[in-house]
């Protein structure tokens, strides 16, 4: 009995021993393990040196809408601006994800018979060098394919892949990132990965090869990508980018009412609900070729169907440049309660809002597709879900387009990073959401954890206790439990983004670091860290302190008033108050003071007092008796505890 005694007892002291707070955690002198380089710079930026590689596209495809076989070639100019020789090139063959013995489905079935009607089917692979062509060996490996090379590229060389290629589109494929799904009227087709696409080679890891298995998402170079899709002339083809042929393959009532939406405030029909039937090409029988281009662009992606209902507006932006934004959808997306007849107007307002708040739209033209994809971005498009009410439709116009800024502009490593570009959109489309209409549609809520009406302050704190001895914002998507994927990933990267800007820096400071974050690192390639950086060196803080607990841990928070008494014992010489941090997560202390004469002080103590120790004391300058002192009054940190943050005299 008494060695049971004992034992209890050493367990309670081991337990709150271990939760004492412990500044040297937190506050980390040599919290970066890299020195700035030639590559990237120390203060977030990149460097003089710094290098990217380029990856140039020309496609031309045919889609059987019979069979769903998509078939064509992709020719690919590479441009090798590292400064290594190259002995193999390494290609992401993404729709491969759907083949048995792709990495995701090996990890649920080991044992699964290669199935070659799934995914790419690679008829041949020439390589082009300083003009001389040969057919090449490949070796496909699930999502990837590697081409060894007999002569290496080397620095500043260019090399030529023509690769033939054909694959059929399921109902969901591509990680269920494309697909198509039958209408009242016909099909809408979506396709997405749908052409063999360069790994990206950079200074931090060379070749990025990591599987696709579908929680990670992009990682891409940058090129001008050409394409052209020949299919039957009674679909609309929307795609990334600008319509080169317009003049060519549309009829004129089709051309006069675009030529008006891209000066109108108001929406305008290219083709109405009445008008499904007529077609918007020239040719009514036999086949159309749809040719588009993007330049500085990560990927593209397109859509079509003989169903879309489709209307535009012009986006007005700050330069005094202007842009399209059109929606494509069907009749069925418009009845019920469906808001499809409202997506235009709010991806319009969240591309001028984002333009405005961060960085401008740099595209002509920005698309919403409805369809079967609930919810898919691209660089100047999105697949959005068919059947949504308004309140949906505006969080998926919002939040799929906010991507063409978190990762197509800001090139981020979504397979690694997913923090880098799902929390960062999330953030955009926060004060979005709360701007839109006057808060007709806010607030932006996200996920099981923050329910329509609640506080994101005190909803965070179950995400952060689930993931206590899970995964972290710095975990990659598909190394954790894709039940973290949404509330770390999105919610916390998010909120902690708000937190920087509402409580720990305020808005001008952090307006200003973020914009330059954007400004530096548009159509490059940053890794975490490089964000941390700009964010210190714009802001003139040294916030490693939370890199350190939110990013890289899921540490939690905890401040209690532990004592408020008079200074000298008289009511007339103020009153020192004494703050105890009783977990690992530090915050500036937010008080809030009222005295007896009706005064009320509010002010902020900044979180470097918690460099000091577990027990933060400060004076106040007050001159009557004290009615109360709370903490956190409008509950703007996630406090675990908030029945030991108010004191009342």
């Amino acid at each position: 009995m008494k060695q049971s005694f004992w034992m209890l007892a050493l367990f309670l002291f081991s337990l709150s021993t271990s939760a004492q707070y412990d500044p040297s955690k937190i506050f980390v002198p040599d919290f970066y393990q890299h020195n700035g380089n030639t590559f990237r710079s120390a203060s977030g930026k990149p460097s003089a040196d710094y290098w990217q590689n380029e990856a140039d596209y020309t496609v031309k495809v045919a889609f059987n809408v019979e069979t769903r076989l998509l078939s064509g070639d992709v020719t690919i100019d590479y441009t090798n601006n590292s400064p290594d020789d190259l002995d193999a090139l390494w290609l992401q063959m993404d729709q491969n994800t759907t083949k048995n013995e792709a990495r995701g489905n090996i990890l649920r079935n080991p044992n699964g018979k290669p199935d070659e009607k799934q995914g790419y089917r690679i008829t041949k692979i020439r390589l082009t060098r300083e003009g001389k062509t040969k057919e090449v060996p490949f070796i496909v490996d699930g999502t990837r394919m590697q081409i060894r090379l007999q002569n290496v590229v080397k620095p500043k060389g260019k090399i030529q892949l023509a690769i033939e290629y054909s694959y059929e589109l399921l109902p969901r494929g591509g990680g269920w990132r494309s697909g198509y799904m039958d209408d009242e009227n016909g099909k809408i087709f979506e396709f997405s990965y749908w052409y063999p696409r360069m790994c990206v080679y950079d200074d931090y890891y060379g070749w990025n090869t990591l599987p696709f298995i579908g929680g990670g998402e992009m990682y891409l170079d940058y090129g001008t990508i050409d394409y052209q899709i020949t299919v039957p002339a009674d679909q609309i083809v929307i795609g990334s980018g600008i319509l080169l042929n317009e003049k060519e393959i549309l009829n004129s009532k089709t051309l006069d009412r675009l030529d008006k939406a891209r000066k109108s405030e108001n929406i305008v029909f290219i083709r109405s609900s009445e008008e499904i039937k007529n077609p918007v090409t020239k040719n009514n029988s036999g086949n159309v070729t749809w040719h588009f281009k993007m330049e500085n662009t990560r990927d593209v992606a397109w859509a079509m169907s003989s169903d879309y209902i489709w209307d535009a507006a012009k986006i007005n932006l700050p330069s005094g440049k202007t842009a399209l934004a059109q929606s494509v959808y069907p009749v069925a997306s418009t009845k019920n309660g469906r808001a499809w007849s409202r997506s235009t107007e709010m991806l319009k307002y969240s591309i001028e809002n984002y333009s405005q708040r961060w960085f401008e739209y740099p595209y002509a033209v920005a698309s919403s597709v409805a369809g079967s994809v609930g919810g898919m971005e691209f660089p100047g498009l999105a697949f959005n879900y068919w059947d949504v009410e308004p309140y949906m439709m505006f969080l998926l116009a919002s939040h799929e387009i906010g991507h063409t800024w978190f990762p197509m502009i800001v090139g981020s490593d979504e397979r690694r990073n997913p923090f880098m570009d799902e929390g960062f959109n999330t953030f955009m489309n926060v004060y979005a959401q709360a701007d839109f209409n006057n808060g007709e549609l806010a607030p932006k809520r996200d996920g099981e954890y923050a329910p329509n009406g609640g506080n994101p302050a005190d909803e965070i704190i179950q995400v952060i206790k689930d993931a206590k001895d899970g995964p972290t914002l710095m975990t990659p998507a598909d190394n954790q439990n894709y039940k973290f994927v949404h509330p770390l990933a999105y919610f916390k990267s998010a909120f902690g983004l708000v937190l920087l800007r509402e409580v720990i820096l305020g808005p001008d400071k952090f307006d200003y670091a973020f914009r330059q974050y954007i400004k530096n690192w548009a159509y490059k390639h940053p890794r975490p860290e490089d964000f941390f950086r700009s964010m210190d060196n714009g802001s003139g803080e040294d916030l490693t302190w939370f890199w350190q607990g939110w990013y890289h841990n899921n540490w939690q928070l905890d401040q209690a008033i532990s004592k408020v008494e008079y200074t000298e014992d008289k009511e007339t010489n103020g009153i020192d108050i004494t703050v105890t941090n009783k977990r690992q997560m530090v915050m500036p202390i937010l008080v809030s003071v009222e005295e007896s004469n009706g005064k009320t002080h509010n002010f902020t103590v900044p979180v470097d007092i918690w460099k000091y120790g577990a027990d933060a004391k400060f004076h106040v300058n007050t001159t009557s008796k004290i009615k109360r002192v709370l903490l956190d009054a409008g509950h703007q940190v996630p406090d675990i505890d908030r029945a030991n943050n108010e004191w009342k005299g």
